[in-house]
């Protein structure tokens, strides 16, 4: 008897494995970071199903070069910064801009996505230099 499961468990495993290395193993993270330019910084919002976004405030420094990166998670939303001009949403789900006033901004989802969207904000702070 056990011989029989050490077989079953052995050969199970021979085909993970086989179809691990047939189809191949899930992609590593890349650090979208590694080759951005001197005083370029990456801020990722990460919109997620529960009206939230994943950080309750991100930071940047005044003359920092700021790429804005809005990732939904799971459903549909935007990023809006009125202050700045900055609307996130379709298919323009990225951009640039310099930092060059310090303050804190409102992040808010500009995309009706459901009963928690006016609440679904977070703060950009310009930290000064």
């Amino acid at each position: 008897m056990h011989k029989w499961i050490m077989f079953v468990l052995l050969s199970a495993a021979s085909l993970l494995g086989v179809y691990l290395l047939t189809f191949g193993l899930p992609p590593k993270p890349v650090d979208e970071t590694a080759e951005l330019p001197p005083g370029t910084v990456l801020v990722k919002l990460v919109a997620n199903s529960d009206f939230t976004f994943s950080e309750e405030e991100y930071k940047v420094k005044v003359g920092d070069n700021v790429i804005l990166k809005l990732q939904n998670k799971s459903g549909i939303h935007g990023a809006k910064i009125e202050e700045l001009n900055i609307d996130l949403t379709g298919e323009n789900l990225e951009t640039e801009f310099k930092a060059d006033k310090p303050g804190e901004y409102i992040v808010h989802c500009s995309v009706p996505c459901g009963t928690g969207h006016v609440e679904m904000k977070t703060k950009l702070i310009v930290e000064a230099a």
